[in-house]
């Protein structure tokens, strides 16, 4: 699969992860030509790949993956050798609020995409999940492994696990050449600021209180961005057709001890902590185990979360004028 590879469609490119993958696949295959296709919802952030708008290898496209229509002459017309399908809605809180459009994007946009590929050939489609479509776990459980049964709490988990069946029925039914990965919380450069890391790293600097939900004891396993897309790209060169692959951090944290390394490395005291009302039906812990992507894929992950964690923070403080541009909302001021 990997030396065929010359043209990628990247759906949710100019979203947190996507952005990164784009970054990744540019900078470390010279032969490849991505398009990125992006509704520019609010968490597509054009700015995060401003600068490569000179790149004759990247095209973006201005477009909803929930346009039937528009997603098939797309795919028809693209020659495309894989798809890899990040974007998604992906905020619990609002998929609490009105699951509408989650079930919109991940369940009716998957779909949509999955029939124009396969209506096109296109040789490989790799879907980007979530652990959170396991449930959750107790502290003493194992970790989630490929073959644990999909419990998902929330309405947005709940449209990714949707989704994923519609992958997993792909393969079986038509025999499309899909591979569905699955992850655990991610952080690092270019993530909008509603997420827990982000918020609480840009909160603090502000000297904003950093909101705790309920008694801080969640427990989540954190893999920084660029060791998630390795995984995505290992999967999409080397995975079996119609497998699923876990990518983790090995690092699990209660989102306390989270909060309080933040402040830390901001310089902040915990005065700036204030708790707050838990979220409905809020996961207590996930665990990933990553041994088939390690065995399989020959991936494993190569940031610790202290060291990813400062180099974040590091990051926000440099970009400053990104992050006010994303709270401001300047950033939707253009397409790209």
């Amino acid at each position: 699969m990997a030396s065929s590879l010359k043209r990628i469609l990247v759906t949710g490119g100019c979203g947190f992860i996507g952005a990164n993958f784009v970054r990744l696949q540019l900078e470390n295959h010279p032969e490849l030509a991505i398009t990125n296709l992006d509704a520019l919802t609010y968490a597509g952030n054009p700015d995060n790949l401003a600068d490569l708008a000179g790149d004759p290898r990247y095209t973006f496209v201005h477009g909803d993956i929930a346009d039937r229509p528009f997603v098939t002459k797309l795919i028809a017309d693209g020659g495309f050798d894989a798809v890899v399908h990040f974007a998604a809605e992906s905020h619990v809180d609002r998929s609490i609020h009105d699951a509408t459009p989650f079930l919109r994007t991940n369940v009716i946009g998957t779909q949509n995409l999955l029939d124009a590929a396969r209506a096109a050939k296109v040789p490989r489609f790799v879907h980007v999940s979530t652990d959170e479509v396991y449930g959750t776990l107790g502290p003493k459980d194992p970790a989630f492994t490929e073959e644990t049964p999909l419990t998902p709490n929330s309405p947005y988990s709940a449209s990714k696990a949707g989704s994923d069946l519609l992958v997993r029925a792909a393969f079986h039914t038509h025999g499309m050449d899909v591979v569905t990965t699955r992850c655990s919380n991610n952080y690092g450069p270019y993530q909008f600021p509603e997420k827990l890391i982000p918020l609480f790293i840009t909160n603090a600097l502000a000297d904003v209180p950093v909101p705790v939900y309920g008694d801080g004891m969640q427990v989540r396993d954190w893999i920084h961005v660029v060791d998630h897309c390795r995984g995505v790209d290992a999967a999409l060169r080397k995975g079996k057709a119609g497998e699923v692959y876990n990518f983790g951090g090995r690092s699990e944290r209660y989102n306390m001890e989270v909060t309080k390394a933040v402040l830390k490395l901001t310089g902040k005291t915990e005065a700036l902590i204030k708790y707050v009302t838990d979220r409905p039906g809020h996961d207590r812990r996930y665990a990933v185990d990553t041994a088939k992507s390690e065995r399989e894929l020959g991936w494993t992950p190569s940031v610790t979360f202290e060291k990813g964690l400062e180099d974040t923070v590091a990051w926000y403080k440099a970009n400053s004028h990104w992050v006010d541009r994303v709270k401001s909302g300047a950033y939707r001021g253009h397409a790209g």
